[in-house]
């Protein structure tokens, strides 16, 4: 149908407005309330689903192979127990460096620590000669028989010895090789000189001098050595045993025989054993002092009877010191 001109341009009538009777009557209804009893039964089902799945996944056996997709948590270790030694926190390096020849132990041991010279050259050093003694040895169970015993057993060309005090079973061991005709013995001395806590209140080592809260143990161990003309044998290696026996693996510096008589407490020396037995030459001899003390299972003795135990080797005591031996 064609639209005139009026048509077009005419606007459409306005709406008309609604009372307010006519809005209520018109609006949309209300929504219904909810249903108490259907939401309580809908909640319920929730709640024993999760419990169903919940159990379900509590006892589930062996989850299936994850695919290549699935991200997995690792799991925490298992803790160690007494009954298993031969745990993480128990494992040690046994494996070092290639040994060197022992007629280059000394000149490599100078070398790597003490600068290529002689720590005895120019000794003692000016600053501290009025506080040392000629000679001041002493020691514990430092002159007992297992010490030629082992000496004429093994016939050692190098000896390492951890904890050296003021070098008495050090010295010991030099006086007797020469007696048994072992004159290119080297004694490598593990020590960091520090002694312990409170030593000093003991009435033996009253009288050790300290500088400025520093004792001089160890010049007065090398006043030691030099007063036995020893100063071509000993090698001191003033360090824990711990960082020089790493340092001594990388180098490739072994021993035939091993001497332990560093810490006494069961952690240190479980440490020292462990560490120090990677540096034992093939036929060598590991040895320490203070098997029977009043730690006993709780310091040495556990230490040394756990590791012979883990390595299937036998502890032979003889008087307070221990053997490990192979038969």
């Amino acid at each position: 149908m064609k639209l005139n001109h009026q048509q077009l341009t005419t606007p459409p009538p306005p709406k008309k407005k609604m009372g307010v009777e006519e809005h209520l009557r018109h609006r949309e209804p209300p929504p219904k309330p909810t249903n108490l009893k259907s939401l309580f039964t809908h909640l319920l089902l929730f709640f024993l689903g999760y419990l169903f799945g919940f159990f379900s996944f509590s006892t589930t056996t062996a989850p299936s192979k994850p695919t290549s997709a699935t991200l997995i948590r690792p799991q925490q270790p298992t803790p160690p127990t007494t009954t298993d030694p031969v745990h993480d926190l128990y494992r040690f390096r046994t494996h070092c460096a290639d040994p060197i020849p022992p007629n280059q132990v000394r000149q490599t041991l100078l070398s790597k620590i003490h600068k290529n010279t002689s720590p005895f050259e120019s000794f003692p050093p000016p600053h501290l000669a009025h506080l040392l003694r000629p000679r001041r040895v002493r020691g514990w169970g430092s002159t007992g028989s297992v010490f030629e015993t082992l000496l004429r057993r093994v016939r050692p060309k190098v000896i390492l010895e951890l904890g050296t005090f003021l070098g008495a079973s050090a010295l010991h061991m030099h006086a007797t090789a020469l007696r048994l005709g072992l004159r290119d013995v080297q004694i490598v001395c593990i020590d960091d000189f520090r002694g312990w806590p409170g030593f000093r209140d003991v009435k033996l080592f009253r009288d050790v001098a300290a500088v400025n809260g520093d004792v001089v143990l160890m010049y007065q161990f090398m006043q030691n050595v030099v007063e036995a003309n020893a100063t071509g044998s000993v090698v001191p290696v003033p360090f824990s045993t711990g960082s020089a026996l790493a340092s001594l693996c990388q180098m490739g510096v072994y021993a035939d025989l091993i001497e332990v008589d560093a810490g006494h407490d069961f952690q240190s020396a479980w440490a020292d054993i462990n560490r120090a037995y990677a540096l034992l030459r093939p036929g060598g001899v590991m040895f320490g002092h203070d098997y029977f003390s009043g730690y006993d299972d709780r310091g040495v003795q556990r230490a040394v009877n756990l590791f012979a135990k883990v390595r299937g080797l036998k502890v032979r005591p003889d008087g307070q010191h221990w053997v490990l031996s192979s038969d």
